[in-house]
C-alpha cells in the first residue's frame, strides 16, 4: 500500500470511529418562534441561525412551514388599476420635472430680470 492510499484509509477509520452528533428535534413552538424573530428582527438567516445553533436550512425549512402565508395573487383587474395608476403618478412626477427645468433654465439665463436688482 503506497503513502497516499495509507492516508485515505487513517481519514476513513478516524471518520468511523467518532461519534456521531445526537439528532436534534426542536418542537413546533421554537420553529414558529424563531422563524418570528427571524422575520421580525431584519436580520440575515445565517446570523439568526447561528444565535439559535441550528443551520440556516432548517430555518427556511421552517419559514416554509410556519411562515406566514403568502397572500392572494392579484387579479387582472387590480393589476391594469395598478398599472393605470403609476403610469398617471409617473406622467405627474414627469410633468413637474419638465417645469423645474424651465424655470431654471429661466432664472440661470443671463441678463434674466431675476438676477437684475
Amino acid at each position: 500500500m503506497d503513502s497516499e492510499e495509507a492516508g485515505w484509509q487513517e481519514r476513513q477509520n478516524a471518520m468511523s470511529t467518532e461519534p456521531r452528533k445526537p439528532h436534534r428535534r426542536f418542537d413546533e413552538a421554537f420553529k414558529r418562534t424563531a422563524v418570528e424573530h427571524w422575520l421580525s428582527s431584519g436580520k440575515k438567516a445565517a446570523q439568526i441561525a447561528s444565535e439559535l445553533g441550528v443551520s440556516v436550512w432548517n430555518l427556511r425549512d421552517w419559514k416554509k412551514r410556519y411562515g406566514p402565508a403568502p397572500g392572494p395573487a392579484k387579479t387582472m383587474a387590480q393589476l391594469e388599476a395598478e398599472n393605470q395608476a403609476l403610469r398617471q403618478e409617473l406622467l405627474r412626477a414627469q410633468q413637474q420635472r419638465d417645469i423645474l427645468k424651465k424655470t431654471l433654465g429661466i432664472l440661470s439665463e443671463p441678463g434674466s430680470s431675476a438676477s437684475k436688482p
